[in-house]
């Protein structure tokens, strides 16, 4: 027999939110760090990822992006990430995060950031069967112009695994303000991309931020989006529409202070009725993994093993993969669920 957090961690798992700087471990990070010369505020993993607030962090998750600037370092950030979250949590797919536009200002092409990434993800695909596809991501921070073009470069260098656009970080008055990229998500959708954005992520957000993401940008679907159960209406139409959720509950206890428990937002979503899927978001900045966003952030919300297979299962949902790749999830799922149910210690 098991317990209920080992039932949690060796639980398949898909990931859909999940930035790819933050794949690799501290001590990568570290020494990637040094090969570059980049200094660091300090070498001790255990004080170099404090942070006051969500502002205070996305300084650091800029800057982290300094210390990846050579085919290899891509690469080998692509594979160790996937070989440690099998370790940690039973990954079985995930999609990634990648924002060009913070390495243009250093340099990297489009294509010299992607491909080297595809590559590291393929070998990892080829030795631990994980699964995986890329989302172009906005840097808000960026002008709606710049967006536009990050766009036609996607279409210029197509590559079959960047399936979809996003948008991260904040705006230069640190807002969300998804609809100031429009033309750039029409543009991506004219051209077969998949949508996303991070919304409604914390206190100072709003849920017409989450309206207007699924209203006028079309998004398949969101990031965070926790604004949303402050407006029954908008839950209703998610609901209706069957818009996947994306959470990430260990950083909301870094970025917007809140305590994981039974009145978190994340459960009020979830017992809405909203297909809430989970994953790390920043797994290094956080000190966090997937194994841990369900074993701590789950169990303390109270999920039932039901309602944690569920969002496993809206994962599979939510992703942007084709509906045959899909369809191999959903049975491997069902079957280790299945296994798992029959040690799952009835006292747990």
């Amino acid at each position: 027999m098991i317990s209920y957090a080992d039932y949690l961690r060796l639980l398949p798992k898909t990931e859909l939110h999940c930035h790819f700087a933050s794949t690799m471990s501290a001590e990568l990070f570290i020494e990637l760090a040094a090969k570059h010369g980049v200094e660091l505020p300090t070498t001790d993993p255990e004080k170099l990822f404090d942070f006051a607030d969500l502002v205070d962090f996305l300084v650091a998750f800029r800057f982290a992006h300094d210390v990846l600037r050579d085919p290899e370092d891509f690469e080998r950030v692509a594979y160790d990430g996937v070989a440690s979250a099998v370790a940690d949590g039973n990954l079985r797919y995930r999609e990634y995060y990648v924002n060009p536009q913070y390495f243009a200002e250093r340099g990297l092409s489009y294509a010299e950031v992607i491909d080297p990434i595809i590559a590291g993800l393929g070998r990892a695909e080829k030795d631990f069967g994980v699964g995986f596809r890329i989302v172009v991501a906005i840097n808000r921070r960026a002008d709606a112009a710049s967006a536009v073009d990050l766009v036609r470069e996607m279409i210029a260098h197509e590559r079959p695994e960047v399936v979809g656009l996003g948008q991260d970080d904040l705006t230069p008055e640190n807002t969300e303000d998804p609809g100031r990229f429009i033309e750039a998500y029409a543009l991506a959708r004219e051209h077969g991309f998949l949508l996303t954005a991070h919304v409604g992520e914390t206190d100072h957000a709003t849920p017409d931020a989450v309206r207007v993401a699924i209203e006028d940008l079309g998004c398949d679907r969101l990031d965070h989006g926790y604004r949303i159960v402050d407006d029954p209406a908008l839950v209703a139409l998610a609901r209706e529409r069957g818009t996947g959720f994306a959470a990430t509950p260990l950083s909301t206890t870094i970025c917007s202070g809140w305590t994981i428990d039974e009145a978190h937002r994340i459960r009020r979503m979830i017992d809405q009725g909203l297909a809430v899927n989970v994953s790390t978001d920043d797994a290094m900045f956080f000190r966090t993994d997937i194994g841990r966003e369900y074993t701590e952030g789950l169990r303390l919300m109270g999920v039932t093993p039901d309602e944690a297979k569920q969002i496993a299962l809206n994962g599979i949902d939510a992703a942007f993969c084709d509906d045959a790749q899909k369809e191999r999830l959903r049975a491997e799922f069902r079957a280790a669920f299945l296994a798992l149910d029959a040690v799952l210690a009835v006292s747990a």
